[in-house]
């Protein structure tokens, strides 16, 4: 069921929010070469307590730590470790706050250093394609309008659509109804309504859509080892548009 979040409740998702978008606007600083993912990790989980709130994905169906790192041709769900970030990389981090019972969600990809053309490129057009998928929100509008949107703006640029991975609802849990594809059709899907809280997560490739999962069970690569970027906000569906609540 696809919940309307009351005023309390969007008060508290609007903190959740900001928690999560201020720990990316403070770990931004630190992705510099030679730091390791696993370093990553533990300045996350320290942010995120001393705002009173904790890590979604700690512990989420097994997930080891507390934050997603996804290097490169890393898609998404990368688990942090003693690999070290290089000059040229590009780092997705995935980000997740729970405030008094309530979550906000929000990946971003970021730059190692000076990267290659092709890499700007694809999370210049990434990031886009998110803002893109984010301005036919409103009340009235449909789910399937949001990823329309998101993959015209994908395939007129040469990009490959993950579509096996999607956005959906938050809330009390950081995954709630409904599911918000990167692909669809216009007048297709769910109705929004005024009070719906959802992220939207493009997942987009330098190369095909095709992807794999590895031997962790979490980590999710490109087929073709090309690299990936992934661009995620927390929103609140208005009645003539949407609020961000993870804004960095």
């Amino acid at each position: 069921m696809i919940e309307i979040k009351s005023k309390r409740e969007i008060e508290l998702l609007k903190i959740a929010g900001e928690i999560t978008g201020a720990t990316h606007l403070y770990l931004e600083k630190f992705i510099k070469p030679g730091i390791t993912t696993k370093e990553l990790d533990k300045l996350a989980y320290d942010f995120i307590i001393s705002k009173g709130a904790t890590p979604s994905f700690l512990n989420y169906d097994g997930f080891p730590a507390s934050i997603c790192v996804s290097i490169n041709e890393e898609v998404v769900h990368g688990i942090p470790s003693n690999r070290k970030l290089k000059k040229g990389d590009i780092v997705s981090l995935d980000i997740g706050a729970c405030y008094k019972g309530y979550h906000g969600d929000s990946a971003w990809t970021y730059k190692v250093g000076e990267v290659k053309s092709e890499l700007s490129y694809l999370l210049k057009h990434t990031e886009k394609a998110l803002f893109e998928g984010l301005s036919v929100i409103k009340e009235g509008a449909h789910i399937g309008d949001i990823g329309y949107a998101i993959e015209k703006y994908a395939l007129e640029h040469n990009l490959g659509v993950v579509k096996e991975l999607v956005g959906h609802g938050v809330g009390r849990n950081v995954h709630e109804e409904p599911d918000v594809p990167n692909y669809g059709k216009k007048g297709t899907g769910p109705v929004l309504k005024e009070g719906m809280v959802i992220a939207v997560e493009p997942m987009i490739n330098l190369g095909t859509a095709d992807i794999a999962i590895l031997d962790d069970g979490w980590t999710i690569v490109t087929m073709d080892d090309a690299p990936s970027a992934h661009f995620e906000h927390t929103v609140l569906v208005t009645k003539d548009g949407y609020t961000i609540l993870t804004k960095r």
